[in-house]
C-alpha cells in the first residue's frame, strides 16, 4: 500500500478510535513513531501498526500474560459466557435488552477471535 493511502488509513483509524472512547497518550510506537492511545479496557494501542503497546519499564520483565495455561483457561471462560449470554437472547423479548445482548455477544465472540490467534503461537 502507498505511503499516503497507509498515512490515511491511520488517520481515520486513529479518528475511530477516539470516537470510541480512546484517548491519546504522551507515548509514541516503538516500531513506527506513531500516537499511542489508550483504550477503554486499558490496553495501549498503535493505530497505524494494528496492534497492542505493551510498555516494560527499565530493569521489569514483561508480564507472562500469554502462557499456555492461561490462555486456556480465559478461553473457557470465553466460552462459558457465550453460552450464557446466547441463552438468555433465547429467552428475551424486549428489543432494547435484545441490542445489548448482541452487542456483548460480538464483543466475546471478537475477543475469542483474537484469542485464538494468539493461543496457536503460544503452542
Amino acid at each position: 500500500m502507498p505511503s499516503r493511502e497507509r498515512d490515511e488509513k491511520s488517520v481515520k483509524a486513529m479518528a475511530d478510535l477516539l470516537r470510541r472512547g480512546a484517548t491519546l497518550t504522551n507515548l509514541a510506537c516503538p516500531a513506527c513513531a506513531s500516537p499511542i492511545f489508550k483504550l477503554k479496557s486499558g490496553e495501549l494501542w498503535c493505530a497505524r501498526c494494528e496492534k497492542r503497546v505493551i510498555v516494560v519499564k527499565e530493569g521489569e520483565e514483561p508480564l507472562k500474560a500469554t502462557s499456555p495455561i492461561i490462555l486456556s483457561t480465559l478461553e473457557t471462560t470465553l466460552l462459558t459466557k457465550i453460552q450464557h449470554v446466547q441463552k438468555q437472547i433465547q429467552e428475551e423479548t424486549d428489543i432494547a435488552r435484545l441490542q445489548k445482548l448482541n452487542t456483548i455477544l460480538s464483543s466475546l465472540l471478537e475477543n475469542l477471535e483474537k484469542l485464538r490467534k494468539v493461543k496457536p503461537a503460544q503452542q
